[in-house]
């Protein structure tokens, strides 16, 4: 039974993986084309840059001194175990949640890696209105987790029936 548990559980690992390779690419890709606080133009509202955010969300925590590197790492760190341990449990019988959690993981540790190798996160995407307004800019860890958040509430929305469920 455990045996099937974590055989089921490496399928949402793998997905988080291929997010975190994918945030990993991307990140080398703007890091090696671009220098820092450089903006190139995609669209009229989105432009590719390259910053560095050393806190949290919305850089919630970046001019604290250092100590939040190791704080959010931490953070981090214990969302990546309480997901793979949920992902244990639920990963056969529940899609959307481990599809949610498994997404949330994914971004998490890449997001991890970079706080861990650089000492701040890379983010590069950015997206604004007319030149006046800037959302932050962000990267696909980041994105990652905000579509799992949104799987996430769908799921809850509208529940899954459960195997046995008629």
């Amino acid at each position: 039974m455990m045996k099937k548990a974590w055989q089921q559980a490496r399928l949402w690992w793998a997905v988080a993986l291929i997010v975190f390779v994918l945030d990993w690419i991307t990140k080398q890709a703007i890091e090696a084309s671009l220098h820092y606080g450089q903006e190139i133009a995609i669209l009229p509202f989105f432009d590719l840059t390259l910053r560095y955010n050393t806190g949290a969300a919305f850089s919630f925590l970046a001019g604290a001194g250092g100590w939040q590197r190791w704080f959010f790492s931490l953070i981090a760190a214990a969302v990546v175990i309480g997901i793979s341990w949920r992902l244990i449990k639920i990963g056969k019988t529940l899609v959307m949640e481990s599809l949610a959690l498994a997404l949330i993981m994914g971004g998490a540790v890449g997001n991890l890696y970079d706080r861990l190798v650089y000492g701040h996160v890379v983010d590069f995407i950015q997206v604004h209105w007319q030149g006046a307004w800037y959302f932050p800019a962000f990267n696909i860890a980041d994105s990652a987790i905000t579509l799992g958040v949104i799987v996430m509430l769908f799921d809850g929305f509208f529940p899954q029936r459960q195997q046995g469920d008629k």
